[in-house]
């Protein structure tokens, strides 16, 4: 899989702008005008689950013992994160939905079949291209469009709180990428 990240970044986008949630044009305000905290917490419920999802297939596998690290710490720290929305939503009382016709969500599906479909070095460089731009995608909607939106500061906190950890998986991804051979 040759996922680029500006690809994966424009798809990411083309799902915003077709979800209502990304005018390419307006100003940042008003994109997040759009979205409701219901709809970000689903958003972010579904980048949690699909990082749990191919962690763990990387976890069984990848090649190489870093890479099954890499994986099981992906699902293992993605878990705890969704969990941690999950209850917030219970608190909150709130029922989160995701976008009509979320098309990342086709996208992920292409992502596993491709995944599924690889073995050895391919997968773990398939993996691995994956996840770098997979993380730079949600980081870029969550700074600019999600974080904007969030109405309410207990969600905002948990966003904001576990957003270091989304750019240190990015950083490791790009660092076991980087030792890949071409």
């Amino acid at each position: 899989m040759k996922v680029s990240q500006l690809k994966f970044c424009t798809l990411l986008a083309a799902t915003l702008v077709g979800a209502g949630m990304l005018v390419p044009t307006a100003p940042i305000a008003a994109q997040a005008a759009k979205l409701d905290d219901p709809t970000i917490i689903a958003i972010f419920d579904a980048a949690n689950t699909w990082d749990m999802e191919t962690g763990s297939l990387a976890a069984k596998k990848g090649s190489t013992k870093e890479v099954r690290d890499f994986g099981a710490m992906l699902e293992r720290d993605h878990k705890a994160v969704r969990q941690q929305g999950r209850d917030l939503v219970k608190k909150l009382g709130v029922h989160p939905t995701p976008p009509k016709d979320f098309a990342l969500a086709k996208d992920h599906a292409k992502a596993l079949h491709t995944l599924h479909s690889t073995s050895g070095k391919a997968f773990d460089r398939a993996f691995l291209e994956h996840e770098v731009a997979y993380h730079k995608a949600v980081i870029d909607a969550v700074t600019t469009s999600l974080l904007p939106a969030l109405k309410n500061e207990e969600a905002r906190a948990l966003v904001t709180k576990v957003a270091p950890a989304f750019q240190a998986h990015m950083a490791a991804a790009q660092q076991l990428l980087d030792k890949q051979p071409k």
